[in-house]
């Protein structure tokens, strides 16, 4: 069986957290571009092979720099203080790493509470201010960006296609309290949240880090929004007019999910509506009325929760 760690042995580092927070970072793309801004070195590891259960998908991917900063992860945290410490080895020795965790692996010590195997390839990049730029030009584009990650380590060979996708747009349309909570609990999530407040208020909210805000006559605001299919939008406007305008655009668009706010009894109105403007059966179906998934929440949290619940579940189908 292949030895996947017979290299030169390194440290983790003194101040290796006593909590988690780097697996709370899912999107490392402003973590590397903040290390390359600061002239640091870092490592990436993925996990590119999985048998059986894995808290995280293939692909998931965590980066390491050189002071052994840590952002991402790629399993339920059993084995990310080794891959750090074996992350420092590569950026040490220029040496790319395989490093085969769980049942039947060669790491007996550290074994996987779920019960499979997986296998995470560790390597510094030589290009790492391209590929860091690659993934940006895609980001700014709205556009997947698929790289080959190979690996020949430890007596492990192999190659898989590692996709990026743009992050989650979230549109929501309306200045109510659920559309304060839908915009906060998105942007916390990492969403990108662009909020639409016809004729609303100069400033947009405090403490919430828009990717835009558009106060304009709906109109106006809906001819320049381009939506793709990584986008979900969400109107809460408590204007029939406004909501109509809203649901049309988004339906003839590859918006992945849509929903409105409204009571049952509206819903049948709403999708009368739509029919009467031209939006097919097939599109029709797309569209999530009474927003949110059933949970039975009452408070602008708890509806907004009920929502971005929805939207996890939609994309993730999609």
């Amino acid at each position: 069986m292949p030895d996947s760690l017979q290299f030169a042995e390194a440290q983790l580092p003194a101040t290796w957290p006593d909590w988690p927070d780097y697996g709370l970072v899912d999107d490392l793309l402003p973590t590397l571009e903040r290390w390359l801004a600061q002239g640091r070195r870092f490592a990436l590891a993925t996990l590119v092979h999985v048998e059986g259960g894995s808290p995280r998908p293939l692909g998931s991917e965590m980066a390491v720099d050189e002071a052994g900063e840590c952002a991402g992860y790629v399993s339920g945290g059993c084995v990310e203080p080794e891959v750090a410490r074996q992350a420092l080895g590569t950026l040490a020795d220029g040496q790319p790493r395989y490093l085969d965790f769980g049942a039947g692996s060669p790491m007996l010590d550290i074994q996987l509470a779920c019960g499979g195997r997986i296998g995470i390839a560790v390597r510094a990049l030589d290009d790492a201010p391209a590929h860091v730029a690659r993934l940006r030009a895609a980001r700014d584009a709205r556009e997947a960006h698929t790289t080959r990650i190979e690996w020949d380590a430890g007596g492990y060979r192999g190659a898989l296609d590692k996709q990026y996708l743009p992050p989650t747009r979230l549109i929501v349309a309306g200045g109510d309290p659920v559309s304060l909570a839908l915009a906060r609990l998105a942007d916390a999530l990492g969403f990108e949240v662009v909020l639409l407040r016809p004729r609303g208020p100069e400033h947009p909210p405090a403490g919430i880090a828009l990717h835009d805000y558009d106060r304009r006559p709906i109109e106006e605001a809906l001819a320049g929004l381009a939506l793709d299919a990584w986008c979900a939008v969400y109107t809460l406007s408590h204007d029939a007019d406004i909501d109509h305008a809203v649901l049309e655009r988004a339906l003839r668009s590859p918006a992945f999910c849509v929903g409105a706010l409204g009571s049952r009894r509206k819903a049948g109105m709403r999708q009368e509506r739509l029919r009467a403007a031209g939006i097919e059966e097939a599109r029709l179906a797309r569209l999530h009325t009474p927003a949110g998934l059933p949970i039975g929440g009452s408070t602008p949290q708890q509806i907004a929760l009920s929502i971005i619940a929805q939207v996890v579940a939609e994309r993730e189908r999609a």
